[in-house]
């Protein structure tokens, strides 16, 4: 039944013309982070997303959509090329620095939301995202309510530094929302959790770290932590656009409303080759655009990353062109 309702919601706000659909006040922020991973370019994702094509940027598509824009630049971070190279062994490679352009991000994004504003987050590694959702958590927590968080991406990025094979904290952010990894990233902005595990929803994973000969790794953190996984597995079986009422269903138990947290990987590297850490089998081009369709169909969603665009590997730009058009489709953007 709950498919069904969620169905004909889908389908009243497709029969709405461009006009009568929902306009929003969109802040982008740029995370221009390479921290959290060990390859280089994923600094530049911001400006690739910001202009993917020399007859299109964001800006201009969003506000054609009918949007109000306000691109807030991006957030100062340091970078990898001009830091220290990590000690060999380091369970959290650039923590101190991780956590400094975190609180920077939290601070940004609840600003925006206070104003009124729907924040999109451009990345940057899948380590901003522990800043992104820190400071929507912490809008919801002032007016006593709670945030869900859909995380679509292949890998479920829930290591600790007590397991994590690479030390690489873009693997870890959505073990830091639950209040899982190094206290300084858990407690940002001086509480934990800032999500419950129960209303999270991983949607595409197909590459969890699993060692046989331990007795904790990532793949038993995801099955013991209360998140709700579904895997391409599932996505294959079930469908993307079931899987996605599922999703919505489980975000919004309970809360006002739920972030989204896209790592761009969660589409097959044949469609979005410029990524860090590919992983074949991935989403379709058309089930990518489809979940972003259903998402602002819900008009449940309170904020958006789009993360792990990397330029340096991309080909031609198509992966920050597929992103910046997924964006769009979130934000409205539909076929008829």
């Amino acid at each position: 039944m709950q498919t069904h309702t969620l169905s004909r919601g889908a389908l009243a706000e497709e029969s709405k013309t461009p006009e009568q659909k929902r306009k929003l006040d969109i802040a982008l922020i740029g995370a221009p982070v390479d921290l959290g991973q060990n390859k280089p370019g994923v600094d530049m994702g911001p400006s690739a997303l910001r202009f993917p094509d020399v007859d299109r940027n964001l800006v201009k598509s969003l506000q054609a959509l009918g949007h109000n824009v306000q691109d807030l630049d991006d957030i100062e971070v340091a970078h990898r090329a001009r830091l220290p190279v990590p000690e060999a062994g380091d369970r959290a490679k650039y923590l101190d620095h991780i956590i400094v352009a975190s609180k920077r991000l939290a601070h940004a994004v609840a600003a925006a939301a206070e104003h009124g504003q729907f924040p999109i987050v451009l990345g940057g590694d899948h380590s901003v995202a522990i800043g992104s959702v820190a400071g929507m958590s912490s809008v919801f927590r002032r007016r006593n309510e709670n945030l869900g968080l859909l995380w679509i991406d292949a890998h479920a990025d829930m290591n600790t530094p007590e397991i994590s094979p690479s030390g690489n904290v873009h693997g870890m952010p959505l073990a830091c929302t639950i209040g899982m990894g190094p206290r300084e990233l858990t407690y940002l902005l001086d509480y934990c959790p800032k999500v419950r595990p129960q209303n999270v929803v991983l949607i595409g994973v197909r590459d969890v770290d699993h060692d046989g000969d331990r007795d904790l790794d990532e793949r038993r953190v995801v099955k013991k932590s209360g998140v709700h996984a579904f895997t391409m597995r599932d996505v294959d079986e079930m469908g993307i656009a079931a899987v996605m009422d599922q999703a919505i269903r489980i975000a919004m138990e309970g809360t006002a409303g739920f972030h989204v947290s896209f790592d761009i990987d969660f589409v097959d590297p044949s469609e979005a080759p410029g990524v860090g850490t590919p992983v074949p089998g991935g989403g379709t081009f058309r089930e990518a655009h489809l979940i972003m369709e259903t998402l602002s169909d819900s008009g449940c969603m309170t904020s958006l990353d789009m993360v792990e665009v990397n330029p340096v590997l991309d080909d031609r730009n198509r992966t920050a062109k597929l992103a910046m058009h997924l964006m769009l489709s979130a934000m409205g953007k539909s076929i008829l």
